[in-house]
């Protein structure tokens, strides 16, 4: 007797912010979704999402670990520029039970979830997708029939590699970070990141401290091979006397430089968040752009169901990059350029004292729309960034 195989109209690989919101919105959709996860995964992040996040996507006051009100950022000279947010905040989250909450929404919004790991994507014989995963390690394997398949598992993504051209050539920073639970002391402010621009904790990335309440997230990132990013938060932690703190836990995975030339496969399979590449360049962040993407990604698989035509799932890079591009191509110059060595690094800290930058930077940041008013700013600017960038101004 032949099993019968269970057929959803979409099937969602990877539960982190991306997955869930796609599950999410197009359960909401009546569309019946299934939203396969690895157990226990979680990423290594900071854990930042801006305020526009927190409205758009309701995400619960409770869920917000802390709320940051100033940036440090300390130059390879050790030198320390302090960036308050004026108005505003940074929230912070643990993504423990951030992407838990995101997945219980989604199956409260009626989507079925399951628990996996992603081996391969074959076809039915009417050429119906059909994902096949492996309930743990050494489990027995399932199979599941989807009109379409999204691909949110992350960077160097499986579900990619086996159907999108090119996407196993996509380049990334590899992050690590360690979680320590936060000792009763002086100096440690827990409504403050602290990033660290020094060649001897990332040669080509940053190292941070975020505050997570009780807890905070040291951590790195480089693309450098062979550079070692324990040893560099061991160095940063016995510099700031965290050596001896409790550590909760560590984790490492790596982290897109670019959104990836193309999200389909021209049929019925599309990738969202990391997978697709969105993680903005110098600056690491993904959250909000994986779940904006997400919400993209709902709304194109969602007329392709409707309607039948694979070039619907196109649609959603071409909104992503419509809304966000810009913004992508502006930080991956500032990565290529200012993160390429400690001389540069120091006058990019020393660009961040401007409080034309701060304010332009910090409301770009909350409101992920680049700051289109006050010209004049932006040309005092341009005509201090050119004196940093010719050594006419001082660090």
């Amino acid at each position: 007797m032949t099993t019968q195989i269970q057929t959803y109209d979409a099937i969602v690989v990877g539960g982190g912010p991306a997955g869930a919101t796609v599950a999410t919105e197009l359960a909401r959709k009546k569309r019946r979704v299934l939203l396969l996860d690895r157990d226990g995964r979680i990423k290594p992040c900071g854990g930042a999402i801006p305020p526009r996040l927190v409205r758009d996507y309701a995400i619960p006051e409770a869920l917000l670990v802390a709320k940051v009100k100033s940036a440090r950022m300390i130059a390879p000279s050790s030198k320390g520029v302090d960036m308050p947010i004026d108005g505003g905040f940074v929230g912070m989250v643990d993504r423990e039970h951030f992407d838990e909450f995101l997945r219980v929404r989604a199956t409260n919004a009626g989507a079925e979830r399951a628990t996996g790991t992603f081996e391969r994507l074959e076809r039915d014989s009417d050429g119906t997708a059909v994902v096949v995963y492996r309930e743990g390690r050494d489990g027995p394997e399932h199979r599941v029939r989807g009109r379409l398949v999204v691909g949110a598992d992350g960077a160097r993504s499986s579900v990619a590699k086996q159907a999108i051209p090119g996407a196993e050539d996509v380049r990334c920073v590899f992050a690590y970070h360690e979680i320590i639970k936060v000792p009763e002391r002086t100096g440690f402010d827990g409504t403050r990141c602290d990033v660290y621009y020094q060649g001897k904790h990332s040669p080509d990335f940053y190292a941070w401290v975020f505050p997570h309440g009780q807890t905070a997230s040291i951590g790195t990132g480089s693309m450098q091979k062979g550079f070692g990013l324990r040893p560099a938060i061991a160095a940063l932690r016995g510099e700031l006397g965290l050596d001896t703190a409790e550590t909760v836990r560590r984790e490492g995975a790596p982290i897109p430089l670019k959104p990836l030339k193309r999200w389909d496969n021209g049929q019925d399979v599309v990738l969202a968040g990391d997978a697709a590449g969105v993680v903005a360049p110098a600056s690491g962040e993904g959250i909000y752009y994986a779940m904006a993407c997400a919400s993209m990604v709902a709304d194109a698989g969602e007329e392709f169901l409707a309607t039948g035509k694979p070039r619907a799932l196109a649609l959603a890079r071409k909104r992503f990059m419509k809304a966000h591009g810009r913004v992508f191509w502006i930080l991956g110059i500032m990565q290529y350029f200012w993160y390429s060595s400690d001389k540069r690094r120091e006058k990019f800290v020393a660009i961040c004292a401007d409080k034309d930058v701060q304010r332009l930077t910090w409301e770009s940041y909350m409101n992920k729309e680049l700051v289109r008013r006050d010209p004049m700013a932006h040309a005092r600017i341009f005509f201090k960034d050119l004196a940093h960038l010719f050594g006419f101004a001082r660090a």
